[in-house]
């Protein structure tokens, strides 16, 4: 039978208190990974989630760190060295939040934190922790881009910037250290029902779903479900890949 196995694997989410985050780390846990636990601000949320992940039997630490700065990132990675493994596998989600807007009405601070969060989190998390999966010639690097990186619909610029921007990083890397079986990919999901959503009832939207082949929209678990296949070893021979999960939404042209 074959099935997800991520036993004795470390996993690293960023992002991991957000409404995607969550569900990455619980799905990475139940293939078996122990977690890190990365936050910037809802130290709260993620000490709920180390909860829930111990509940599952997988050994889970938090970590501060703001992506967006080398020296932080360097903190968060003497931090886990300290009391914890590093990670085998990790998952590039955090991102900054802001208001959509046009090009000519969206501040120029957007577009940096957007570089930042994007771009930056992708060089720093290679600089922190390729160079132990460099020793173990083995590793899981996954990124979660954006549907809207293909898309290009107005008032996207700064997102799609910044995952566009990341995306290049991420397609170079694979190259760099593929000899040293580390794989590097991208996961891209649709708009994604999550947790907010059922709870605000807000998990249907006629006009999206009608762009959709599926015709509808995709969830939080869908997208872990892709996450969960890429870290594992039943996509050892996938590397440099950009994945929508969006359901036919966005298709890629050879």
């Amino acid at each position: 039978m074959i099935s997800i196995d991520l036993t004795m694997k470390t996993a690293l989410v960023t992002g991991a208190t957000g409404e995607l985050g969550r569900v990455m780390a619980r799905t990475l846990a139940k293939g078996g990974a122990d977690i890190i636990i990365h936050y910037y601000s809802n130290e709260h949320k993620a000490h709920q989630l180390q909860q829930e992940i111990e509940q599952l039997g997988r050994k889970a630490m938090i970590v501060q760190a703001d992506v967006a700065d080398l020296d932080s990132v360097m903190r968060m990675k003497e931090a886990v060295e300290g009391r914890f493994q590093l990670p085998d596998i990790v998952v590039a989600n955090a991102v900054s939040q802001y208001s959509w807007t046009s090009v000519l009405e969206q501040s120029v601070d957007d577009y940096v934190d957007q570089f930042n969060s994007t771009v930056l989190q992708a060089v720093h998390l290679a600089k922190a922790f390729v160079p132990h999966m460099i020793e173990r010639r083995a590793g899981r690097i996954i990124a979660i881009n954006t549907e809207c990186a293909m898309q290009n619909f107005p008032s996207q610029s700064a997102y799609v910037a910044g995952k566009r921007g990341m995306d290049g990083v991420y397609r170079v890397l694979a190259k760099e250290i593929g000899e040293h079986q580390i794989t590097v990919n991208q996961v891209a999901p649709g708009w994604t029902i999550s947790d907010r959503d059922r709870e605000n009832q807000t998990e249907r939207s006629e006009s999206y779903e009608r762009t959709v082949p599926l015709k509808r929209r995709g969830t939080d678990q869908e997208i872990a479900n892709a996450v969960a296949f890429l870290a594992s070893d039943l996509s050892s021979f996938i590397t440099g890949a950009y994945i929508p999960v969006s359901g036919g939404n966005v298709m890629p042209a050879i």
